[in-house]
């Protein structure tokens, strides 16, 4: 017969459990900090000698990390996504940019019409939620909370799908785009009118998603990473013919 004995389990791997399945769907993120011992024992309903046998595990796992008198943090789980000399290699490289956009174009067209079809209420919420704080960041001018809520927004479509190995691998390209790897994000929210028509893409992708339009959220986000595309190839062909007319006047001037 297939049965086997039920053993009682210890309160410490419920709590494992728990915080690894928190990590896992990237509700705990990396470096994030967990409440002081006793508020957590509190949350939990566990002793404080159980929790800390659970914390002892999750750091010998990797999965936590100690800071000296600071507390304990999620570990950095998705710092071996890519290799340090990819990184460079990405960074060194124009092409990988459009690589990376047409990665996402792809991939996020598809997270769009999934989510507009599967999402729940709530992961429509939160979507909504990231809209408006991007939104509130343009009409207050703060380009970097703006690129930070866009980044955040188009995360928010991808945990929506709830497919856990997608998640953690988009959040880690998204880590490199914020240390501007690809490009820098922040640059493209300096110009009006840049912001203007970003804001408006991101306007139809959140009405298409909220509306359960799946095609038209994916039309939505292929659009906008298009855009993308061509905004940066025109910034690099300004920026090469700037370096030329710099050329240019320093050979004069040396005549």
């Amino acid at each position: 017969m297939p049965f086997r004995p039920v053993h009682p389990e210890k309160l410490s791997s419920a709590v494992v459990r728990q915080i690894e399945l928190l990590i896992l769907r990237g509700i705990l993120r990396p470096g994030e900090r967990l409440p002081p011992e006793r508020e957590l024992s509190e949350k939990l309903g566990v002793s404080r000698p159980s929790l800390r046998e659970a914390v002892a595990e999750l750091r010998a796992r990797g999965l936590l990390a100690s800071r000296a008198g600071s507390g304990i943090y999620v570990a950095d789980v998705l710092g071996s996504a890519f290799s340090p000399a990819l990184v460079r290699l990405f960074a060194a490289h124009d092409e990988a940019v459009i690589d990376y956009i047409s990665f996402r174009r792809d991939l996020e067209g598809m997270t769009a019409e999934r989510a507009a079809r599967y999402a729940s209420s709530t992961d429509l919420e939160v979507i909504a939620t990231a809209y408006d704080r991007m939104v509130s960041a343009h009409h207050q001018a703060d380009t970097a909370l703006e690129a930070e809520a866009d980044a955040d927004f188009h995360m928010a479509i991808i945990e929506s799908c709830h497919n856990v190995v997608m998640q953690h691998m988009m959040r880690s390209m998204y880590d490199l785009l914020r240390e501007g790897v690809f490009y820098n994000r922040a640059q493209m929210f300096r110009q009006t009118t840049s912001r203007e028509d970003i804001l408006t893409q991101h306007a139809a992708i959140n009405a298409a998603l909220q509306a359960r339009d799946a095609a038209g959220a994916r039309a939505a986000v292929e659009a906008h990473m298009d855009y993308i595309e061509t905004a940066l190839r025109a910034q690099a062909k300004a920026d090469r013919n700037e370096d030329i007319a710099r050329q240019r006047i320093e050979h004069e001037r040396a005549r």
